[in-house]
């Protein structure tokens, strides 16, 4: 790899070097770095672009690293990537697209992951996305992600947009069993004139099983952002939906929630804040001598952490 593309890698899964545990490398539409271990395997579909990757019943302590890289300018890149997560095994994993674009053809990267949670299976998932490069073309990033979960099972989803992507929308439905869990930690910021949107999809359809959705966001400039959620409790169940947003600028930000509770015993929550930095908060800081631009910093920085 390039100086370009290692620093993408640093950005998006924090590598230096060669990854601990299985790993899967696609730079410009085609893998070129691949180990699978004991009890993960990594396999090529043979009927589209991207990767199955297998997860032995009862693993333990193990990781997976799957980023995509793009510095070929203009390329339109789709990937489909399925995970397979045998019982009670528990791992994680790290995914994430980095984008250099030097021209002004637009760079887009297209991710499918689909994720197959055996009973009492466990995964933390990451995912970063990143975009920089001097060129006028766009960056675009459109991450699609297909969770269903056993009895018992457990995802874990934290997804960070780092900042240099242009147009981004972000969906992500989940399919929940009884005893199941799913948490979602989602943290955007977008400045200039990007666009971002989020869609969350999810039906809690076994007992006992629960959602956690926290998406915290910061739309600067001339920026948008929308953030839309749909949460079916179909028995008895728990579902926490969080949109906390800061508007700078001329920055807009949307939140449409959606709740249907389908059986007496679901209970379903909805919370989302939108608004500017409190005064407050920048006096207290600049009266220890911070500018008014390193306060905000400050106050971002937190927000998003």
């Amino acid at each position: 790899m390039d100086i370009i593309q290692q620093r993408l890698l640093k950005e998006i899964a924090d590598i230096e070097g060669t990854p601990h545990g299985a790993y899967n490398i696609r730079s410009n539409g085609k893998g070129i770095e691949r180990r699978s271990i004991e009890n993960i395997e990594i396999v090529s579909k043979q009927d589209k672009p991207g990767i199955d990757i297998y997860v032995k019943e009862g693993t333990a302590g193990e990781s997976v690293h799957i980023p995509v890289l793009l510095t070929q300018d203009g390329l339109n890149d789709l990937v489909y990537n399925d995970f397979y997560i045998g019982k009670n095994a528990d791992v994680v994993i790290v995914a994430g697209c980095g984008i250099h674009n030097g021209s002004c053809e637009t760079s887009q990267h297209d991710g499918i992951h689909t994720f197959h949670l055996e009973k009492g299976a466990t995964v933390k998932y990451i995912e970063k996305h990143y975009g920089e490069g001097e060129g006028t073309g766009l960056r675009v990033l459109n991450p699609q992600t297909i969770i269903h979960l056993e009895d018992s099972a457990m995802l874990e989803m934290q997804t960070v947009q780092i900042k240099g992507v242009d147009s981004t929308v972000r969906e992500t439905s989940a399919y929940l069993e009884a005893n199941s869990n799913l948490v979602i930690l989602e943290k955007v910021f977008t400045h200039g004139s990007q666009t971002a949107k989020t869609i969350f999809n999810v039906d809690l359809n076994g007992e006992n099983s629960s959602a956690q959705v926290s998406s915290r966001s910061i739309a600067s400039d001339d920026s948008t952002q929308q953030f839309v959620s749909n949460v079916n409790g179909n028995t008895n169940c728990f579902a926490h939906i969080e949109c906390d947003a800061i508007i700078m600028d001329r920055g807009k930000v949307e939140a449409i929630p959606c709740i249907s509770a389908n059986n007496v015993d679901s209970h379903l929550v909805h919370e989302a804040s939108i608004g500017k930095i409190a005064g407050d908060q920048l006096t207290k800081l600049m009266t220890l001598g911070l500018t008014q631009k390193e306060a905000e910093d400050q106050i971002i920085n937190g927000f998003l952490k």
